[in-house]
């Protein structure tokens, strides 16, 4: 498909870039955004109806004749009526309705519509209009502003494809309709409009960098928000569908028997085979319910629980064959409800760590708007695993999407709750062993600098030495002079042996002051001080006893 597209993008600007006077600049030729919108959904209805009409041309060939329609004609009508319903949109039939569609089915117009906007992200004018007054000198409003102007062009592509997508979904809904099957006009727009907005926004989102450059375009609180419930709700889905192989696994013998019933033969055995692969995740879904613990229901006045099962005559798919017998169930299978716990407590951490909070009271709330949030997922997840199929007793047929959501907002939000105010209190206990020397670092800067600054002016001494000698420890220092010991000095038992020799040897006579020399007045004796007009400075006295 991706092909096409890229020929419907090349040939149009490879004919003007031939025309005098026309630039080839990539930019100056590229598509409006609608325009290039409209060019991928109408490519997008094509491939998908050509590989499903293939698809039910080859049943039609091996299946009993008009089982898929009279003709050609009805195998288009047949064709176009599966791509209503692998967007989940249901229809009337006589006594009845049918909303029990395959979720399987929906990756293929999933996947083709999400090439589709990643053609369309290169192909139109993506260019982000800021506005005109940027705040100046300001990095982070800049940076919301940037922000703002990306997602608003990302919903601008979403509805680009969205819009002329379900426009003709509603034309094919009005082709596909006969006598016993009629699309419901409202879910065939809705469920087109929805899904190509999302796989539309998801892809040219992709296109502005990495998967978290996508999720850094969000604020950080609707970040940690959404990566909780995604991570709660992706543990559900695992769960159910390590339960769902278990059981297939234990029950293999019914799930065989129930195949050999139906005798559908080669080429029917593989479309049956892929039709139990497409309901695999309504499947899934529901064991997750189960796990949950309200469980589902196959059935008016049916229960599948972790509390019992009480069962009736179910559709002869193979994949049913899996469910257990009616009656009580072991005690050992109540375990399964602790998952939905674990997912909770999981789901807080990424919350705690992905946006922490301050506040100790703000981080068990974010938790459990998270369980919130996942209730909500899970809710419609079960609203769309289930259906009606017809009238009568399987007009109920699935879990209770609001049972689903209570149950699953109650279980994962106290454990989420709990998770991330215990993890939020670690994190902040953590950081908080650092604030202080985080505060001292600025002040251990600025003193360096003024004492650099100071020893320039000399008020310092910029290369301090130390003394010879034993320093003392702070507290005598604060007490006690610090003794030094210099070159010059003698200790003390020579001090003490020379002032026994002076006194022991006769002392000769001082001379006499020589009347005819007078004293000198260059010498100032240390203790005269002129009457207090000179202050003598001792330089020894940093040294003294």
């Amino acid at each position: 498909m991706t092909a096409i597209l890229d020929q419907l993008r090349t040939a149009p600007r490879s004919v003007l870039g031939k025309l005098p006077g026309v630039s080839g600049d990539d930019d100056e030729t590229r598509r409006p955004l609608p325009v290039s919108g409209m060019l991928a959904a109408a490519c997008t209805l094509g491939v998908g109806l050509a590989a499903l009409t293939t698809l039910t041309l080859v049943g039609w060939i091996a299946a009993p004749r008009g089982a898929l329609g009279s003709g050609l004609p009805g195998v288009f009508r047949t064709a176009a009526q599966l791509w209503l319903a692998a967007h989940h949109a249901g229809f009337a039939i006589p006594g009845g309705r049918v909303g029990l569609l395959p979720l399987g089915l929906t990756i293929l117009p999933a996947m083709l519509l999400y090439r589709a906007g990643r053609w369309m992200a290169r192909d139109a004018d993506l260019r982000l209009r800021l506005p005109a007054r940027l705040p100046k000198n300001s990095p982070r409003e800049q940076a919301r502003a940037r922000r703002r102007a990306q997602l608003v062009l990302v919903a601008q592509a979403g509805v680009s494809l969205a819009a002329p997508y379900a426009l003709l979904a509603g034309l094919i809904a009005l082709v596909a309709s006969n006598e016993i099957t009629q699309p419901f006009l409202g879910e065939v727009l809705l469920s087109h409009f929805v899904l190509a907005f999302l796989a539309g926004a998801l892809a040219t989102a992709r296109m502005i960098g990495p998967w978290r450059v996508m999720l850094r375009l969000l604020p950080e609180r609707v970040r940690a928000l959404t990566v909780g419930t995604a991570v709660a709700t992706a543990l559900l889905l695992v769960a159910g569908l390590v339960l769902v192989l278990v059981a297939v696994v234990l029950n293999f013998g019914q799930v065989k028997q129930l195949s050999d019933v139906l005798s559908p033969g080669f080429v029917g055995g593989v479309l049956l085979a892929l039709l139990q692969l497409l309901y695999l995740l309504n499947a899934v879904i529901w064991a997750s319910s189960y796990i949950s613990g309200p469980g589902f229901a196959i059935g008016a006045d049916t229960l599948v629980a972790p509390t019992g099962v009480q069962l009736g005559t179910v559709p002869s798919l193979p994949l049913l064959g899996a469910l257990p017998e009616s009656g009580p169930v072991p005690a050992w299978m109540m375990a399964v409800v602790a998952l939905p716990f674990a997912a909770g407590a999981v789901a807080g951490v990424f919350v705690a760590r992905i946006s922490p909070s301050p506040s100790y009271e703000a981080a068990p709330l974010w938790g459990f708007l998270t369980g919130v949030s996942a209730g909500v997922v899970a809710g419609v997840l079960a609203a769309l695993s289930g259906g009606p199929i017809g009238g009568g007793r399987l007009a109920t047929v699935g879990p209770s999407p609001w049972e689903v959501a209570l149950s699953v907002a109650l279980e994962v939000g106290v454990a989420s709750g709990i998770s991330a105010g215990v993890t939020n209190l670690l994190l902040l206990s953590k950081r908080a062993r650092t604030p202080l020397d985080k505060a001292a670092a600025p002040v251990r800067k600025a003193g360096a600098a003024i004492a650099k600054a100071a020893s320039k002016v000399g008020l310092a001494e910029a290369d301090p030495r130390p003394l010879p000698g034993h320093w003392m420890d702070a507290t005598e220092a604060d007490t006690q002079e610090i003794p030094v010991i210099r070159d010059d000095w003698q200790d003390e038992h020579a001090t003490a042996e020379a002032e026994t020799l002076a006194q022991a040897r006769p002392r000769p006579p001082e001379p006499a002051p020589d009347p005819s020399r007078p004293a000198r007045k260059d010498i100032v004796d240390e203790f005269d001080d002129r009457g207090g007009h000179v202050i003598y400075v001792d330089p020894y006295a940093w040294d003294r006893d």
